[in-house]
């Protein structure tokens, strides 16, 4: 990492470009201290999942939270069965879904795949999703303390909220992939590095693996990386025109190698992901395109913080919680860019940062307070169907402001460590006859008092600004258990090799949550219809879910109603028709919301049920 990134003195900076044995040997007693406080922070996080943990899911993302649950067993169930993890059709039966283009998680659900099958899929989710804020948060703290900070409790503090600030733990609400940013420090320190002299072939190679085994972690915060070192690249061409000119010939040689081997190790899963089977080109009515952060949302307390209120989400909650960083907090990160940013390289780049990112947040309309102003946004002159830009989320862009902000918190506070680190003594000057050596003396003693003051008072605010924001155990909701029908396999009789299981209601983005989750605590042992994914419609755009049947349709609007509408005999037709699309074997209702209107349904439209252990049971093997 270039030298002149760190914002002390050159002195300063010559110890984090190539620091002497000595500060390479510090105690390692630090560094466990700061990943053991980590890992307590993603127990707390998560602590509400573990009182029950095989029967709650997230109260706020109960869906994604079983998606991901689902996600496990398919890594486990590809890996037993020496499957393809690219694509299944263990859901949405027969036409199935393109992992690819779908967030699949496969760098953590294949090599996770023995303990998915020891554990199960529930124990499993919520060991990594703390896990992953953990170890985000750890490798965070190692490149900030070897590379950018000398002070472990300033890359102590960086690391904690790069790990756990309000808009990472927002996502931990069932949505894992975007916690699981433990491999994004390390890609931007290796950027940082590829000017480094003689050392082109390392640094590439290191750098093209890293994004190699990110593309199949989360694309999309990949490419909001790619976008910052972008951005913090030129901001430094910029500033330091000469020293980039010297470096320019290795960072091009590493970065071209790095690229071509994450592309070598990448083409075909990428050539799947838009060209494979259920691939798709955008999504429907660019729906992401509108979801820009609220102006207020950057001095609101998140919901779930200490601080946090959940009522103020319902005003400006309209997205995302991104940002929320609390008016402390952005108090202290402007005065932080204003006393940094004329002494340091990496504050002017971080202001880059924060700039030019809050602003691309911000969507196609400013929001205030939850309502639309009459300004435009960025977002307002980017067409929707701009290739990569399609898919993206402008409120998604503040999260490098986040990581600006974690950054810029570690910085502040190794200045203050600096600046309490005690001065080279100057030479005893000599006193004259009357005693103006003493009041010499007394001035550098009241200076450093002052000094001393002024620190404690800027260690003070850092921490006023950062315990509002320590994270609250993330609220969960109790979900009915799976029938003993499907989990002691009493289903095995009804369900031969290439036939499927169609449980009511069929799994959704909407309706069928319960039901999703049939299929993942069973390990995926039979195929289902429906499911919660994101696949092509007939004009080839990305829409959620499968495309509603004649059955699902009427399934879901009586669900919606509470009343069994008049059944004709043209619903009957369509019922057999849909059942021998989906290739049923037995139909399956438990025990559920809206159990006995659908029970009334299911039986106008396919006659009288069967009572099997604890569900209802329609065999339609000898009608379709």
């Amino acid at each position: 990492m270039d030298p002149s990134l760190n914002p002390s003195s050159v002195e300063a900076d010559a110890v984090v470009a190539d620091p002497p044995r000595r500060a390479r040997r510090r105690p390692a007693r630090a560094d466990l201290l700061a990943i053991g406080a980590y890992v307590l922070l993603g127990v707390l996080v998560c602590l509400n999942y573990w009182g029950d943990v095989e029967h709650r899911v997230s109260s706020h993302l109960p869906t994604d939270h079983s998606w991901f649950e689902w996600l496990f067993a398919h890594g486990a169930y590809s890996v037993q069965h020496l499957e393809n993890p690219l694509f299944t059709t263990r859901q949405n039966a027969p036409d199935g879904v393109n992992m690819m283009a779908n967030t699949s998680l496969l760098g953590v659900t294949l090599p996770l795949a023995p303990l998915t099958l020891l554990l199960g899929p529930q124990v499993m989710y919520a060991l990594y999703l703390g896990a992953a804020l953990s170890a985000t948060a750890a490798t965070s703290y190692w490149v900030l303390s070897r590379h950018l900070v000398r002070s472990r409790a300033a890359a102590f503090a960086g690391g904690a909220f790069l790990g756990f600030a309000p808009g990472i733990v927002h996502h931990a609400n069932g949505q894992p992939n975007f916690v699981s940013n433990f491999l994004l420090p390390l890609i931007v320190a290796r950027v940082l590095r590829l000017g480094e002299p003689g050392r082109w072939r390392r640094n590439g190679l290191a750098l093209g693996l890293l994004v190699a085994y990110q593309v199949f972690i989360n694309e999309e915060m990949l490419l909001l990386t790619a976008l910052a070192c972008l951005v913090v690249v030129v901001a430094y061409v910029v500033q330091r025109p000469r020293a980039a000119r010297e470096r320019a010939g290795s960072f091009l040689a590493a970065l071209g190698l790095g690229g071509g081997l994450a592309l070598l190790l990448t083409a075909y899963p990428i050539w799947f992901q838009f060209n494979g089977p259920q691939s798709y080109r955008g999504l429907q009515g660019g729906v992401f395109h509108n979801w820009g952060e609220d102006l207020v949302a950057f001095v609101t307390f998140a919901r779930d913080t200490i601080a946090g209120d959940e009522a103020v989400e319902k005003t400006i909650g309209l997205t995302e919680q991104n940002t929320w960083f609390g008016w402390p907090l952005v108090l202290v990160a402007l005065g932080a860019l204003v006393l940094l940013v004329r002494r340091s390289v990496a504050a002017r780049i971080l202001a880059v940062l924060v700039v030019v990112f809050t602003i691309a947040s911000i969507g196609p309309v400013v929001r205030f307070n939850g309502a639309e102003t009459d300004v435009d946004g960025p977002w307002a002159y980017i067409p929707d169907d701009l290739p990569l830009v399609e898919m993206m989320m402008p409120t998604r862009l503040s999260l490098i402001v986040v990581a600006a902000v974690g950054v810029l918190l570690a910085l502040a506070w190794d200045t203050l460590a600096g600046a309490g680190r005690p001065p080279v003594p100057a030479p005893r000057a000599a006193a004259d006859d009357t005693g103006r050596a003493d009041e010499a003396d007394a001035r550098p003693d009241r200076a450093a008092s002052r000094r001393r003051v002024l620190r404690l008072a800027g260690y003070a605010a850092i921490v006023a600004a950062l315990v509002p924001l320590i994270p609250r155990p993330l609220p969960a909701q109790d979900i009915d258990p799976p029938p003993r029908f499907i989990t002691a396999g009493g289903w095995r009789p009804y369900v031969p090799e290439g036939r499927t299981l169609v449980p009511v209601p069929i799994p959704s983005n909407v309706h069928g949550l319960h039901t999703l989750r049939w299929s993942a605590l069973t390990g995926h042992e039979f195929p289902i219809p429906g499911g919660y994914f994101i696949g092509p419609n007939e004009r080839g755009e990305g829409v959620f879910g499968a495309p509603n049947r004649p059955t699902s349709t009427l399934i879901y609007s009586t669900m919606d109603k509470n009343v069994v509408p008049e059944i004709t005999e043209e619903n009957r037709r369509q019922a057999v028709d849909d059942l021998r699309f989906w290739r049923a074997s037995v139909v399956v209702l438990g025990s559920g919301p809206r159990e006995a209107v659908l029970r009334d349904l299911m039986a106008e439209l396919l006659g009288p049920p069967q009572r099997v252990d604890d569900v209802w049971l329609w065999d339609v093997r000898d009608r379709v």
